[in-house]
Protein backbone atom coordinates (compact mmCIF):
# COMPACT_ATOMS: atom_id res chain seq x y z
CA UNK A 1 0.00 0.00 0.00
CA UNK A 2 1.21 3.39 -0.85
CA UNK A 3 0.20 6.46 1.96
CA UNK A 4 -2.31 8.68 -0.12
CA UNK A 5 -1.43 12.36 0.02
CA UNK A 6 -3.60 13.84 2.94
CA UNK A 7 -4.63 17.25 0.93
CA UNK A 8 -5.92 20.39 2.94
CA UNK A 9 -8.26 23.59 2.22
CA UNK A 10 -6.60 27.41 2.74
CA UNK A 11 -8.14 30.09 2.67
CA UNK A 12 -5.14 32.44 3.65
CA UNK A 13 -1.69 32.07 3.84
CA UNK A 14 -1.98 32.19 7.88
CA UNK A 15 -4.93 28.89 7.29
CA UNK A 16 -2.12 27.44 4.58
CA UNK A 17 0.54 27.52 7.53
CA UNK A 18 -1.77 26.07 9.97
CA UNK A 19 -2.98 22.83 7.89
CA UNK A 20 1.07 22.24 6.95
CA UNK A 21 1.59 22.20 10.85
CA UNK A 22 -1.11 19.80 11.55
CA UNK A 23 0.15 17.13 8.75
CA UNK A 24 -1.18 18.43 5.72
CA UNK A 25 1.00 17.08 2.39
CA UNK A 26 -0.47 19.53 0.25
CA UNK A 27 -3.32 22.58 0.60
CA UNK A 28 -5.43 24.02 -2.48
CA UNK A 29 -6.13 27.72 -2.80
CA UNK A 30 -8.04 29.76 -5.09
CA UNK A 31 -6.86 33.11 -6.91
CA UNK A 32 -8.62 35.98 -5.89
CA UNK A 33 -11.64 36.06 -8.34
CA UNK A 34 -11.12 32.93 -10.39
CA UNK A 35 -11.89 29.90 -7.94
CA UNK A 36 -15.36 29.00 -6.51
CA UNK A 37 -14.56 30.72 -2.68
CA UNK A 38 -13.91 33.95 -3.88
CA UNK A 39 -14.61 35.31 -0.60
CA UNK A 40 -11.67 33.45 0.50
CA UNK A 41 -8.41 35.98 1.73
CA UNK A 42 -6.33 34.64 -0.92
CA UNK A 43 -4.59 37.77 -2.77
CA UNK A 44 -1.98 36.90 -5.71
CA UNK A 45 0.85 38.24 -3.12
CA UNK A 46 -0.08 35.72 -0.90
CA UNK A 47 -0.65 33.16 -3.50
CA UNK A 48 3.13 33.45 -3.79
CA UNK A 49 4.14 33.93 -0.39
CA UNK A 50 1.92 30.35 0.02
CA UNK A 51 3.59 28.46 -2.40
CA UNK A 52 7.31 29.95 -1.67
CA UNK A 53 6.84 28.88 2.05
CA UNK A 54 5.45 25.32 0.87
CA UNK A 55 8.19 24.73 -1.18
CA UNK A 56 10.87 25.58 0.96
CA UNK A 57 9.43 22.86 3.46
CA UNK A 58 8.64 20.14 1.31
CA UNK A 59 4.85 20.75 0.73
CA UNK A 60 2.64 21.29 -2.18
CA UNK A 61 -0.44 23.95 -3.50
CA UNK A 62 -2.68 23.18 -5.77
CA UNK A 63 -4.30 26.26 -7.37
CA UNK A 64 -7.98 26.25 -8.36
CA UNK A 65 -9.46 28.12 -11.45
CA UNK A 66 -12.50 26.01 -11.13
CA UNK A 67 -14.99 28.37 -12.38
CA UNK A 68 -17.14 28.40 -14.96
CA UNK A 69 -15.89 31.36 -17.28
CA UNK A 70 -17.71 33.77 -19.67
CA UNK A 71 -16.07 34.81 -22.57
CA UNK A 72 -15.52 38.17 -21.08
CA UNK A 73 -13.53 36.38 -17.95
CA UNK A 74 -10.68 34.73 -20.24
CA UNK A 75 -8.71 37.92 -20.75
CA UNK A 76 -8.12 37.54 -16.80
CA UNK A 77 -7.58 33.68 -17.15
CA UNK A 78 -4.74 34.07 -19.05
CA UNK A 79 -3.25 36.69 -17.43
CA UNK A 80 -3.79 34.39 -14.85
CA UNK A 81 -2.19 31.41 -16.38
CA UNK A 82 1.00 33.01 -17.34
CA UNK A 83 1.45 33.82 -13.46
CA UNK A 84 1.35 30.59 -12.75
CA UNK A 85 3.77 29.94 -15.18
CA UNK A 86 5.86 31.91 -13.46
CA UNK A 87 5.76 31.29 -10.19
CA UNK A 88 5.35 27.26 -10.48
CA UNK A 89 2.14 25.43 -8.03
CA UNK A 90 2.41 22.36 -7.79
CA UNK A 91 -1.06 21.75 -10.27
CA UNK A 92 -3.85 24.12 -10.98
CA UNK A 93 -7.26 22.33 -10.99
CA UNK A 94 -9.68 23.24 -13.18
CA UNK A 95 -13.15 22.27 -14.60
CA UNK A 96 -14.20 24.36 -17.42
CA UNK A 97 -13.17 22.80 -21.17
CA UNK A 98 -11.92 26.21 -22.27
CA UNK A 99 -9.61 27.31 -19.47
CA UNK A 100 -8.10 23.45 -19.37
CA UNK A 101 -6.81 24.90 -23.09
CA UNK A 102 -5.64 28.20 -21.81
CA UNK A 103 -3.88 26.64 -18.85
CA UNK A 104 -1.92 24.19 -21.77
CA UNK A 105 -1.31 26.85 -23.95
CA UNK A 106 -0.12 29.58 -21.13
CA UNK A 107 1.56 27.44 -18.60
CA UNK A 108 2.11 24.48 -20.15
CA UNK A 109 4.48 23.45 -16.83
CA UNK A 110 1.72 23.10 -14.88
CA UNK A 111 0.01 19.92 -14.53
CA UNK A 112 -3.68 19.97 -14.81
CA UNK A 113 -5.96 18.73 -12.19
CA UNK A 114 -9.93 18.36 -12.97
CA UNK A 115 -11.77 19.57 -10.52
CA UNK A 116 -15.11 18.03 -8.90
CA UNK A 117 -16.88 20.29 -10.38
CA UNK A 118 -16.64 18.17 -13.43
CA UNK A 119 -19.03 15.84 -12.41
CA UNK A 120 -16.41 13.05 -13.14
CA UNK A 121 -18.97 9.74 -12.55
CA UNK A 122 -17.32 7.59 -14.88
CA UNK A 123 -14.27 5.93 -16.28
CA UNK A 124 -15.28 7.06 -20.10
CA UNK A 125 -15.16 10.79 -18.32
CA UNK A 126 -11.75 10.34 -17.02
CA UNK A 127 -10.40 8.97 -19.68
CA UNK A 128 -11.78 12.21 -21.63
CA UNK A 129 -9.76 14.69 -20.00
CA UNK A 130 -6.75 12.07 -19.38
CA UNK A 131 -6.64 12.26 -23.07
CA UNK A 132 -7.10 16.12 -23.42
CA UNK A 133 -3.91 16.59 -20.74
CA UNK A 134 -4.95 15.98 -17.29
CA UNK A 135 -2.91 14.42 -14.91
CA UNK A 136 -4.98 14.04 -12.17
CA UNK A 137 -8.96 13.40 -11.80
CA UNK A 138 -11.07 14.75 -8.48
CA UNK A 139 -13.74 12.15 -8.66
CA UNK A 140 -17.18 13.25 -7.52
CA UNK A 141 -18.74 12.70 -4.30
CA UNK A 142 -21.58 11.20 -5.95
CA UNK A 143 -19.79 8.24 -6.41
CA UNK A 144 -20.12 4.84 -4.09
CA UNK A 145 -16.87 2.56 -3.65
CA UNK A 146 -17.66 0.31 -5.87
CA UNK A 147 -17.58 2.25 -8.66
CA UNK A 148 -14.46 4.48 -7.53
CA UNK A 149 -12.87 0.60 -7.11
CA UNK A 150 -13.72 0.39 -10.69
CA UNK A 151 -12.47 3.60 -11.92
CA UNK A 152 -8.52 2.87 -10.50
CA UNK A 153 -8.49 -0.75 -11.77
CA UNK A 154 -8.34 0.22 -14.80
CA UNK A 155 -7.52 3.87 -15.39
CA UNK A 156 -4.06 4.39 -17.26
CA UNK A 157 -1.06 3.98 -14.53
CA UNK A 158 -0.26 7.29 -14.37
CA UNK A 159 -3.53 9.13 -14.14
CA UNK A 160 -4.06 10.40 -10.39
CA UNK A 161 -7.29 9.75 -8.39
CA UNK A 162 -8.07 12.39 -5.42
CA UNK A 163 -11.43 11.95 -3.53
CA UNK A 164 -12.95 13.74 -0.79
CA UNK A 165 -13.05 12.17 2.62
CA UNK A 166 -14.68 15.63 4.61
CA UNK A 167 -16.11 18.61 4.81
CA UNK A 168 -19.58 20.23 3.06
CA UNK A 169 -21.61 19.10 0.84
CA UNK A 170 -23.27 20.80 -1.75
CA UNK A 171 -27.12 20.05 -2.50
CA UNK A 172 -26.21 19.88 -5.89
CA UNK A 173 -24.59 17.74 -8.06
CA UNK A 174 -20.77 18.03 -7.26
CA UNK A 175 -21.25 21.66 -6.77
CA UNK A 176 -22.32 22.71 -9.76
CA UNK A 177 -25.63 24.30 -8.55
CA UNK A 178 -27.69 27.37 -9.97
CA UNK A 179 -29.68 28.05 -6.63
CA UNK A 180 -27.60 31.06 -5.36
CA UNK A 181 -27.70 32.62 -8.44
CA UNK A 182 -31.76 32.14 -8.96
CA UNK A 183 -32.48 33.56 -5.19
CA UNK A 184 -29.96 36.23 -5.02
CA UNK A 185 -28.24 36.97 -8.18
CA UNK A 186 -24.92 35.39 -6.91
CA UNK A 187 -23.48 32.45 -9.20
CA UNK A 188 -22.20 29.51 -6.83
CA UNK A 189 -20.01 28.74 -10.61
CA UNK A 190 -18.69 31.86 -10.57
CA UNK A 191 -17.46 31.66 -7.13
CA UNK A 192 -19.78 33.72 -4.96
CA UNK A 193 -22.38 31.20 -3.63
CA UNK A 194 -24.45 32.39 -1.29
CA UNK A 195 -25.12 28.78 0.05
CA UNK A 196 -29.09 29.20 -0.46
CA UNK A 197 -29.45 25.67 0.29
CA UNK A 198 -27.96 26.53 4.06
CA UNK A 199 -31.13 28.89 4.42
CA UNK A 200 -34.12 28.07 6.97
CA UNK A 201 -37.31 27.87 4.39
CA UNK A 202 -41.13 28.21 5.53
CA UNK A 203 -43.50 25.77 3.49
CA UNK A 204 -47.18 26.01 2.94
CA UNK A 205 -49.48 23.43 2.31
CA UNK A 206 -52.85 24.42 0.15
CA UNK A 207 -56.03 22.92 0.36
CA UNK A 208 -57.15 22.20 -3.51
CA UNK A 209 -61.00 23.15 -2.82
CA UNK A 210 -59.92 26.26 -0.57
CA UNK A 211 -57.41 28.27 -3.39
CA UNK A 212 -55.47 31.13 -2.01
CA UNK A 213 -55.69 29.81 1.76
CA UNK A 214 -51.61 28.87 2.92
CA UNK A 215 -51.18 26.62 6.15
CA UNK A 216 -47.53 26.70 7.38
CA UNK A 217 -46.01 23.76 7.53
CA UNK A 218 -42.89 24.63 10.01
CA UNK A 219 -40.88 22.32 11.88
CA UNK A 220 -39.94 24.96 14.24
CA UNK A 221 -40.22 29.07 14.61
CA UNK A 222 -37.22 29.09 12.15
CA UNK A 223 -38.41 27.36 9.15
CA UNK A 224 -37.05 24.25 8.29
CA UNK A 225 -33.73 23.93 6.23
CA UNK A 226 -35.09 21.40 3.72
CA UNK A 227 -32.07 21.72 1.13
CA UNK A 228 -29.19 21.88 3.60
CA UNK A 229 -26.89 18.57 3.46
CA UNK A 230 -24.74 17.29 6.45
CA UNK A 231 -21.04 17.06 6.55
CA UNK A 232 -18.69 14.21 4.89
CA UNK A 233 -17.03 12.29 6.99
CA UNK A 234 -15.09 9.07 6.11
CA UNK A 235 -12.41 8.62 8.61
CA UNK A 236 -13.81 5.47 9.68
CA UNK A 237 -13.30 4.17 5.95
CA UNK A 238 -10.05 5.04 5.46
CA UNK A 239 -8.79 1.54 5.88
CA UNK A 240 -10.79 0.79 2.44
CA UNK A 241 -9.89 4.00 0.77
CA UNK A 242 -6.21 3.38 0.97
CA UNK A 243 -6.19 -0.01 -0.14
CA UNK A 244 -8.60 1.43 -3.12
CA UNK A 245 -5.12 3.17 -4.42
CA UNK A 246 -6.42 6.70 -4.01
CA UNK A 247 -3.88 8.99 -4.53
CA UNK A 248 -4.65 12.46 -2.59
CA UNK A 249 -7.82 12.54 0.20
CA UNK A 250 -9.11 15.69 0.36
CA UNK A 251 -10.67 17.99 2.92
CA UNK A 252 -13.12 19.89 2.33
CA UNK A 253 -13.39 23.92 3.98
CA UNK A 254 -11.36 26.98 2.43
CA UNK A 255 -13.94 29.33 4.51
CA UNK A 256 -13.26 27.42 7.65
CA UNK A 257 -11.23 28.87 10.44
CA UNK A 258 -7.95 27.76 11.17
CA UNK A 259 -9.07 25.75 14.23
CA UNK A 260 -11.30 24.06 11.93
CA UNK A 261 -8.43 22.85 9.91
CA UNK A 262 -6.11 22.31 12.46
CA UNK A 263 -8.98 19.89 14.00
CA UNK A 264 -9.90 17.80 10.61
CA UNK A 265 -6.41 17.51 9.59
CA UNK A 266 -4.98 16.94 12.63
CA UNK A 267 -7.28 13.45 13.09
CA UNK A 268 -6.80 12.38 9.13
CA UNK A 269 -2.85 12.74 9.24
CA UNK A 270 -2.53 10.67 12.34
CA UNK A 271 -5.50 8.05 10.93
CA UNK A 272 -3.53 7.51 8.00
CA UNK A 273 -0.46 7.51 9.56
CA UNK A 274 -1.75 4.59 12.35
CA UNK A 275 -3.45 2.83 9.78
CA UNK A 276 -0.14 2.35 7.16
CA UNK A 277 1.88 1.46 10.78
CA UNK A 278 -0.34 -0.85 12.07
CA UNK A 279 -3.57 -2.17 9.82
CA UNK A 280 -4.76 -4.64 12.10
CA UNK A 281 -5.55 -2.52 14.82
CA UNK A 282 -7.35 0.75 13.34
CA UNK A 283 -10.65 2.29 15.61
CA UNK A 284 -12.24 4.76 13.48
CA UNK A 285 -14.26 5.50 16.18
CA UNK A 286 -11.56 7.15 18.62
CA UNK A 287 -10.57 9.73 15.57
CA UNK A 288 -14.49 10.31 15.04
CA UNK A 289 -14.78 11.33 18.87
CA UNK A 290 -11.95 14.43 17.87
CA UNK A 291 -13.79 15.10 15.21
CA UNK A 292 -17.22 15.59 16.87
CA UNK A 293 -15.59 18.39 18.94
CA UNK A 294 -15.46 20.40 15.80
CA UNK A 295 -18.25 19.20 13.45
CA UNK A 296 -20.83 22.10 12.47
CA UNK A 297 -23.37 19.69 10.93
CA UNK A 298 -24.42 16.19 11.67
CA UNK A 299 -21.93 13.48 9.70
CA UNK A 300 -22.43 11.22 7.22
CA UNK A 301 -21.03 8.72 4.64
CA UNK A 302 -23.32 10.25 1.79
CA UNK A 303 -22.54 7.62 -0.99
CA UNK A 304 -19.56 5.76 -0.52
CA UNK A 305 -21.25 2.79 1.15
CA UNK A 306 -24.63 2.74 -0.64
CA UNK A 307 -26.07 5.41 -3.13
CA UNK A 308 -29.55 4.95 -1.88
CA UNK A 309 -28.04 6.49 1.48
CA UNK A 310 -31.33 8.57 3.02
CA UNK A 311 -28.81 9.96 5.81
CA UNK A 312 -27.53 12.40 4.35
CA UNK A 313 -29.95 15.53 5.30
CA UNK A 314 -29.60 18.25 8.17
CA UNK A 315 -33.02 19.72 8.18
CA UNK A 316 -32.47 21.63 11.79
CA UNK A 317 -29.68 23.91 9.89
CA UNK A 318 -28.03 23.51 12.76
CA UNK A 319 -24.43 25.19 11.79
CA UNK A 320 -22.36 24.97 15.77
CA UNK A 321 -20.95 23.47 18.12
CA UNK A 322 -22.73 23.33 20.89
CA UNK A 323 -19.47 21.81 23.26
CA UNK A 324 -16.68 23.39 21.96
CA UNK A 325 -15.41 26.39 20.17
CA UNK A 326 -12.07 28.26 18.71
CA UNK A 327 -10.28 29.70 21.63
CA UNK A 328 -6.99 31.18 20.18
CA UNK A 329 -3.56 30.84 18.48
CA UNK A 330 -0.29 31.23 19.66
CA UNK A 331 1.92 33.74 19.37
CA UNK A 332 4.95 33.44 21.47
CA UNK A 333 5.54 30.73 23.79
CA UNK A 334 6.59 31.13 27.38
CA UNK A 335 7.27 29.15 30.13
CA UNK A 336 5.01 31.39 33.07
CA UNK A 337 3.63 33.37 30.19
CA UNK A 338 2.39 32.57 26.91
CA UNK A 339 1.20 34.76 24.67
CA UNK A 340 -2.06 34.00 22.40
CA UNK A 341 -4.20 35.30 19.72
CA UNK A 342 -8.08 35.11 21.16
CA UNK A 343 -10.76 34.12 19.27
CA UNK A 344 -13.14 34.04 22.00
CA UNK A 345 -13.93 35.36 24.86
CA UNK A 346 -11.65 33.65 27.77
CA UNK A 347 -11.97 33.73 31.51
CA UNK A 348 -10.17 32.30 34.92
CA UNK A 349 -11.38 28.81 35.08
CA UNK A 350 -11.88 28.20 31.26
CA UNK A 351 -11.02 24.43 30.19
CA UNK A 352 -9.11 24.46 27.15
CA UNK A 353 -7.27 22.04 25.06
CA UNK A 354 -3.91 22.71 23.24
CA UNK A 355 -3.98 20.99 19.92
CA UNK A 356 -0.55 19.51 19.20
CA UNK A 357 0.67 18.86 15.70
CA UNK A 358 1.20 15.20 15.19
CA UNK A 359 -0.55 13.56 18.25
CA UNK A 360 -4.32 13.41 18.18
CA UNK A 361 -5.37 13.75 21.78
CA UNK A 362 -5.13 17.23 23.25
CA UNK A 363 -3.51 18.43 25.94
CA UNK A 364 -6.55 20.03 28.25
CA UNK A 365 -5.86 22.57 30.99
CA UNK A 366 -7.61 25.01 33.16
CA UNK A 367 -6.71 28.96 32.90
CA UNK A 368 -5.68 29.89 36.15
CA UNK A 369 -4.21 33.07 35.75
CA UNK A 370 -4.52 35.53 32.64
CA UNK A 371 -2.68 38.91 32.16
CA UNK A 372 -2.81 42.15 30.19
CA UNK A 373 -0.06 41.84 27.25
CA UNK A 374 -0.06 46.09 27.24
CA UNK A 375 -0.21 46.09 31.32
CA UNK A 376 0.98 42.92 32.52
CA UNK A 377 -1.49 43.21 34.97
CA UNK A 378 -3.86 40.79 36.13
CA UNK A 379 -7.71 40.17 34.69
CA UNK A 380 -10.07 37.97 35.12
CA UNK A 381 -11.50 37.82 31.58
CA UNK A 382 -10.80 39.00 27.70
CA UNK A 383 -12.92 39.49 25.18
CA UNK A 384 -12.53 40.08 21.17
CA UNK A 385 -12.45 43.24 21.32
CA UNK A 386 -10.53 44.43 17.87
CA UNK A 387 -8.79 41.39 15.62
CA UNK A 388 -5.41 40.37 17.01
CA UNK A 389 -6.65 40.97 20.60
CA UNK A 390 -3.65 39.23 22.38
CA UNK A 391 -3.84 38.02 26.31
CA UNK A 392 -1.10 36.14 28.33
CA UNK A 393 -1.23 32.70 29.99
CA UNK A 394 -0.17 29.88 31.81
CA UNK A 395 0.28 26.63 29.48
CA UNK A 396 1.64 23.84 31.38
CA UNK A 397 3.23 22.55 28.16
CA UNK A 398 5.94 23.90 25.45
CA UNK A 399 4.30 24.93 22.53
CA UNK A 400 5.03 26.73 19.51
CA UNK A 401 3.90 29.39 17.06
CA UNK A 402 0.86 28.82 15.31
CA UNK A 403 -0.51 25.99 17.29
CA UNK A 404 -4.50 26.06 18.51
CA UNK A 405 -6.34 26.18 21.16
CA UNK A 406 -9.75 25.07 21.74
CA UNK A 407 -12.59 26.14 24.66
CA UNK A 408 -14.93 23.96 25.76
CA UNK A 409 -17.99 25.89 26.38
Amino acid sequence: MEKPELLAPAGSFEKAKTAFLYGADAIYCGTSSLSLRTRADMENEDLIKTIKYAHEIGKKVYVTINIFAFDEKYEEIIQMAKTLEEIKPDAVIVADGGILEIIKQYAPDIPIHISTQANIVSLNSANFWYKNGAKRMILARELNKEQIRHIIENKPNDMETEIFVHGAICFSYSGRCFLSDFLSGRSANLGECSQSCRWSYSLYAEEKNTPGEFMPIEENEYGTSIFSSKDLCLIREIPEIISMGINSLKIEGRLKTEYYIASVVSCYRTAIDDYMKDSKNFDGDKYLKELNKVKTRGLTTFYFHDRDNQDIQEYSGRQYNEEYEFGGKILKYNQEKTIIEIRNKLQIGDTLELLVPNQLEPIEFKIEQLWDVETGEEIDSVSPGVKGQQVALHIPKYCQEGWILRRKK
